[in-house]
Parts: structure tokens; sequence; C-alpha cells
């Protein structure tokens, strides 16, 4: 409610107006059964009174959410009804209704998921939170999603609603302590402002410098990956092979000699490159596993010898060879038939 308003008022005032055009966008998650559509309802009242467009998206969380658990997706509802909603935003910028689309979500927002990104054990990636601005590219219509509201607070917000008399709405199931984030919000937050209570910036600043670590190691890696890849196998007389058998994916190679020339900061993100060029996203403990097996720490449990190996996660296989760790991955078969 605050968002819309906001950028209505500054798309309206002569002094500083946007000159953009400006829409809404609601999703229907097919949750919550009479408060969704009392949800949706008073968006549609309010749309017509400021005399937005607004486009409408219905959608069946439970139904995504069966799919993703039937296909071995990790998926809760959460996520679930997260991928609903940014796959229509998506769609309304592909087909060229938008050229960004902007979400309200605050400094308490970021606070709260780099804590929990913190609190399932997350990379530099994961405690960047939430991105300031993300790129849709497309062939045809590119476009942006934004939040311009990422460093005001969420009391910053209901002081300006009640400012303008502007009544909102309030999801029944924010208060549900099922859930992680809400968790996090109602009971372990509070606890933390009574030992720091500036801890929601400290967090939304540790996003910051993460998104900028981030950036650079990407920038690195794009440089180096290249010139330590190698695809497929071996194959005598020289050269490498690639596999073509039914339910293996390209295999890659690194060698462990030029892992030797490289500190272990980025020795370590080369190992998870590699793997995430066959589509596997690999645990600390698993890269910790990795780099015992090139012989680069001290895991009793891990062989390094010529031959040893390695099954993971998601079907990856990574051997040692005499020169190389070779990461290979068998992808289940799928029954594509319909039901």
């Amino acid at each position: 409610m605050a968002l819309l308003l906001l950028l209505h008022d500054a798309n309206t005032l002569p002094r500083n107006s946007l000159g953009v055009g400006l829409s809404a966008v609601h999703v229907h998650h097919g949750l919550r059964g009479e408060e969704a559509d009392g949800d949706l309802s008073f968006v549609q009242l309010l749309c017509e009174r400021l005399k937005v467009p607004l486009h409408i998206h219905r959608a069946s969380v439970p139904d995504r959410l069966a799919h993703a658990r039937k296909t071995g997706q990790p998926e809760n509802l959460e996520e679930a009804a997260r991928v609903v909603r940014y796959a229509f935003f998506e769609q309304l910028i592909v087909e060229g209704h938008a050229d960004s689309v902007l979400t309200a979500h605050t400094l308490d927002d970021q606070a709260e998921t780099v804590l929990m990104k913190l609190l399932r054990g997350a990379w530099t990636k994961g405690l960047s939170g939430i991105y300031p601005v993300v790129l849709v590219p497309h062939t045809i219509h590119s476009g942006k999603i934004v939040r311009p509201l990422l460093g005001v607070r969420r009391a910053e917000l209901i002081d300006y609603l009640e400012s303008r008399n502007q009544d909102w709405r309030t999801d029944s199931t924010n208060t549900d302590q099922a859930f992680t984030r809400n968790r996090i919000r109602h009971s372990i937050l509070p606890l933390l402002r009574g030992e720091n209570p500036a801890i929601d910036q400290t967090l939304a600043n540790l996003a910051e410098l993460a998104r900028e670590d981030e950036a650079r190691w990407q920038s690195e890696l794009g440089r180096i990956l290249p010139q330590l890849l190698l695809p497929g196998l071996p194959v005598r007389g020289g050269g490498r092979g690639v596999s073509t058998a039914p339910g293996h994916s390209n295999s890659v190679a690194l060698e462990i000699d030029r892992l030797r020339t490289l500190d272990p900061a980025l020795r370590r993100r080369v190992v998870r490159a590699a793997a995430r060029q066959l589509g596997v996203r690999l645990s600390f403990d698993e890269t910790t596993r990795l780099l015992s097996l090139a012989g680069f720490s001290a895991d009793p449990t891990v062989a390094t010898r010529t031959g040893a190996s390695l099954s993971l996660s998601d079907g990856l296989r990574v051997e040692r060879s005499a020169r190389e760790m070779r990461f290979s991955r068998t992808v289940p078969k799928t029954n594509s038939g319909s039901e």
C-alpha cells in the first residue's frame, strides 16, 4: 500500500512527476480462502480510486508445491509462493507490459532474510540477502525487479500510511510461528535488538558487504575458470572426450597442480564452480571433503590416493586421478509420460 501510494504521488504531483506509466500487480496465491479474496477486493477498490491499472494473476501454490515435491525440488510453502509471484512478474516484463516491477521489501525484510540465510549456513551469495535490483534478461523484452524501499524501516511505512489515513491488509499467516521467517521476526530479532538496538541495520550492512564481495569473486571466477576447467575425460592419443551416455551430464576436471597455485579462498570457490557447471550446489562440508580428496585439507575419512572417489548430493561423483579431480554427474531418469 505504501509503495503504491508513494509512486502514485510521485507520478501525479506536477513538481516531481516520475513521468512513467504506473500499474499495480496482485497475485492471488490460492491460499487463505476468503481472506485472500478480501485482499484482492481491497486492492481492486484502491486501484479504481487511484485510477491505476491492475494486473491480476490467480495461481495455485498448493499445486506448485505438489509438483515441486514430486520432482524432488526442495521447496516449502513460502518458496513455492515466491516462485509463483516472480514468474508472473517476469511474464509481465517479457510480454512487454512492464519495463520494471517494484516490490516493497524493507530494511526489516532484509535483516530477516540475512539472519535466516545465516542460520541455514549460507555462503557469501546467500548472505547478500535481497538484491536492490535484479535484471530480467530476455531476447525481446528485458527489464528489472527493483526494491526502492530496501533502506526504509517497516515502522516508517506504517507511520506514512497512518498519516494518509490509508488502511492496509495484513496476512494472518504472518503471525504463524510454524514459518521460519515469522519466528525470526517475532522471537529472535527482538532478543537480538536487546543486545544491539541497531541489529537490523547491521545485518543490512552485512548484506551490502556480501554483495560487493560476491560481485568481486564472480568477476574473478569469470576470468580464471576458462583457464582451469577441462571438459570431459582425457582420451588415449591426447585430447578429451565427452560422455554421450543417457543420464550423464558432461564431465569436467580440475588439474590438482593448478589448484595448488591458488590461494585457499579462490581454490574453494573454483571447486564449487566446477560442481555448478554440472548443476550441483555443494555444501560447506562437501566442499571441504573435495578439498581433502585433492590433498588440501586433512579429513581422515577421505582417501587421497589415485582412484579414490566421493559420491555427493544430486548424483555428483568426483574421482581423483594422478593429476586431476574429475567431476561427473548421473541425472536420475524422470517419467515424462502423462498420468
